[in-house]
């Protein structure tokens, strides 16, 4: 062949070569999750851990196929709008939000990023997070802790039956007209408890709502389920240990951190199951055809230990039925 032509030929193949260098040399886009949380950093460690291990279950591994920008309110409900502006600004593949507030807030600035709501609180379909649990339509999916009455009704009973000799009882709730007021009240009445309803809609109210209970004489306390009541688990533990009511609450948080007792939903494997609906969108799937998840197991947890403080013995019985006993 003339040396000109094995030229042409070199040529073309050079051609021909660049393009696939080039795709070869592209980086892989790694994707990005927002965590856009209601309370502070310290507050949600271990709900990030629980989505971390989650994800690494499902094969992804932080700053090699997966990254994550974080945002936290500090309690401030305000400031989740911003905070989830600023996550659609940095073009977050996946916003991953608890608790609810948080959700719509991100809900409230994009309509084209998914959303992966991880919460407690409110119906998501009767705040208008989705269309419907089966069908949520629009990029909101993910798992709600939901807000079933009845576990207020089931706190009284167990309240009760580990205390028999209490009568007077504070309620603290973030809503006096909510269906879990009502359940409280009505499971209150079938056992001969009187109740004191406290409201508080946040945390710089809880001061002069444990001081009212004192000064009413109330002898043991409910705190009736709502998002903000989860985020401040810790600082209403310690609120209850300073006035000295033995307390039940349906975040297992507040157990950790010194209540006495809880009934309800683990957020730890809610956060964790919150991973599954990351993977299914990262790979392809649109959050209006991922069904809303709701969990279908309900924890009793008591702190022998701060009954001890107290004075109190908790009942045989009870005891047996607690899924975890601290002490």
């Amino acid at each position: 062949m003339a040396p000109y032509r094995w030229g042409i030929v070199a040529l073309a193949l050079s051609l021909l070569w660049l393009p696939l260098t080039a795709a070869a040399q592209r980086p892989v886009k790694v994707p990005r999750i927002g965590v856009l949380y209601g309370g502070s950093p310290s507050g949600a460690e271990i709900l990030q851990s629980m989505l971390l291990q989650g994800l690494h279950d499902l094969g992804y591994v932080e700053g090699q196929n997966i990254t994550f920008a974080y945002r936290y309110a500090e309690g401030k409900p305000e400031r989740l709008p911003d905070l989830a502006a600023e996550l659609v600004q940095l073009q977050v593949d996946v916003i991953v939000a608890g608790p609810p507030e948080a959700a719509q807030a991100a809900k409230q600035v994009t309509s084209t990023i998914p959303i992966v709501m991880a919460t407690g609180g409110p119906d998501p379909v009767g705040i208008g997070l989705v269309a419907s649990l089966a069908r949520p339509g629009g990029n909101v999916t993910g798992v709600s802790m939901g807000f079933d009455e009845t576990l207020s009704g089931k706190s009284v009973a167990l309240l009760k039956e580990a205390l028999p000799q209490v009568s007077h009882v504070a309620v603290l709730t973030s809503s006096m007209m909510s269906a879990s007021m009502q359940e409280v009240e009505r499971t209150a009445q079938g056992v001969g408890l009187r109740l004191q309803r406290v409201a508080a809609r946040q945390a710089d109210e809880f001061d002069g709502a444990f001081a009212a209970m004192t000064r009413e004489g109330a002898e043991a306390l409910i705190v009736v389920r709502s998002a903000t009541f989860g985020l401040a688990s810790r600082q209403l533990a310690e609120l209850a240990a300073t006035h000295r009511l033995p307390a039940i609450h349906s975040d297992r948080r507040f157990v950790e951190a010194g209540g006495l007792m809880s009934y309800g939903p683990n957020p730890d494997v809610v956060f964790r199951r919150a991973a599954y609906y990351v993977d299914r969108i990262l790979k392809g799937t649109k959050p209006a055809d991922l069904p809303v998840e709701q969990p279908m197991k309900f924890e009793f947890v008591i702190n022998l230990k701060t009954a001890k403080t107290l004075g109190l013995t908790i009942p045989p019985t009870l005891l047996f039925q607690a899924d975890e006993v601290i002490q």
